[in-house]
């Protein structure tokens, strides 16, 4: 058994060199013939090890996502091997199956359609090709849905397990390649198609890029990790953000998940109520109140771990109950992180008591206000988000005194 720990510890030890070395500006192929023994072979667990590790010695996350690329071609040989000795077949419905299934969807949209596309229009570009390109790329937004199912469903699991370096990587990648994405599908009426092309090849290049991180590092490693009740959980809440050019079955073998608890001191009975200084109101009650107010607001208690979001049927930001208990810190893509965490640094010392933000949103113009929740001798209890589509807002003029009919 030492014998074996031994083995793992230098392993491990080798692909940190493998990594730093790439940092140190070596070249794939460099690296490839040094550590051919250690390369070989390895696993998506041990990746996701090596890269923890590096992380939580002082390398920004950003620059492990820098070279993201370039890590997944020098074990791409290595990786290959290694699912053809492990190829586990999926049932319809898992979330796994379904991320794969839109995978192999969006390689059509991209071999088939805009590929073919690409190459015609650099042979004889014209007017027409472009608005065809602007189209199938509004078709490609759709991978926004599969991204974030992954960020929000997938990944706090991980994070509970103390996968955290992987997901916060990840994450990043998945924001460039939107952006990659916006860059096309928003382009400019007078942007000429040529300048156009380049762009819409990097955002190709990109999404299959990350499509090979999923299912040859993320998927065997979450498979490894996950339980079925955890799969089915994800599975069950799945539909709340919707799926990527693929409508999977509903999953029947695994066992369905529990509902999440509240922490014990939080619980009431269905039938119980809850007395404020201004009344009662039962609990059935306060919650239908708190999903039909017309804003998404979410609670982080003093720990930063998220405790309550409210459920109305039209939500601006996905909310998930796999959130619940989660950091808040890993509910946001790493680029805004540090945005985050100096906010919540101000409320705890009493710099601030509440900030702002209002961004554009598809069609809404959204207002995000945070709160610091304090108690009566001013003591910091928690951070309130609340986020209202204030675009209806905005078309406001007159007065208006009478009911309509």
């Amino acid at each position: 058994m030492s014998e074996l720990i031994n083995n793992r510890q230098y392993r491990q030890k080798k692909l940190k060199e493998v990594i730093l070395e790439l940092h140190d500006g070596k070249s794939v192929e460099e690296v490839q013939q040094k550590f051919a023994d250690v390369i070989a072979g390895i696993s998506p667990e041990e990746i996701a090890a090596m890269e923890q590790a590096i992380i939580n010695e002082g390398m920004p996350v950003e620059e492990v996502q820098r070279l993201c690329d370039v890590h997944a071609s020098v074990f791409k040989g290595s990786l290959a091997d290694f699912h053809q000795e492990v190829k586990p077949e999926f049932m319809p419905g898992h979330p796994v199956d379904t991320f794969r299934q839109e995978n192999r969807a969006l390689e059509k949209l991209l071999q088939e359609k805009i590929m073919p596309l690409i190459n015609e229009a650099k042979a004889k570009p014209d007017g027409a090709k472009k608005e065809v390109l602007l189209n199938l790329f509004d078709e490609l937004w759709e991978i926004d849905k599969h991204y974030s199912r992954k960020e929000n469903l997938l990944f706090p699991y991980l994070e509970k397990y103390g996968i955290t370096a992987p997901p916060q990587v990840m994450w990043g990648v998945d924001d460039e390649i939107r952006e990659a994405i916006k860059r096309v599908k928003n382009a400019e009426e007078n942007q000429d198609l040529k300048d156009l092309l380049p762009l819409a090849e990097d955002a190709l290049h990109q999404v299959n890029e990350m499509i090979y991180k999923e299912e040859n590092i993320l998927f065997p490693m979450s498979l490894e990790t996950l339980t079925a009740d955890e799969w089915a959980k994800i599975e069950t809440e799945s539909a709340q953000i919707g799926f990527c050019l693929y409508q999977p079955p509903k999953m029947t073998e695994i066992p369905r998940a529990m509902e999440p608890s509240l922490p014990k001191e939080t619980q009431v009975s269905g039938e119980g109520s809850i007395d404020f200084e201004t009344g009662n109101l039962s609990l059935k009650l306060l919650t239908a109140m708190l999903d039909h107010l017309p804003i998404d607001f979410t609670f982080v208690d003093k720990d930063d771990v998220v405790r309550y979001f409210s459920n109305g049927k039209e939500r601006i930001f996905h909310r998930t109950k796999s959130v619940i208990g989660r950091k808040v810190e890993n509910c946001h893509p790493p680029g805004s992180v540090h945005i985050v965490e100096k906010l919540v640094a101000d409320f705890k010392a009493g710099v601030k008591d509440s900030e702002d933000f209002w961004i554009k949103k598809g069609e809404a113009y959204v207002l995000i206000r945070y709160f610091a929740v304090r108690d009566e001798h001013g003591s910091y209890l928690g951070t309130l988000e609340v986020s209202q589509d204030i675009k209806p807002l905005q078309e406001i003029s007159g007065e208006k005194r009478l009911m309509e009919d």
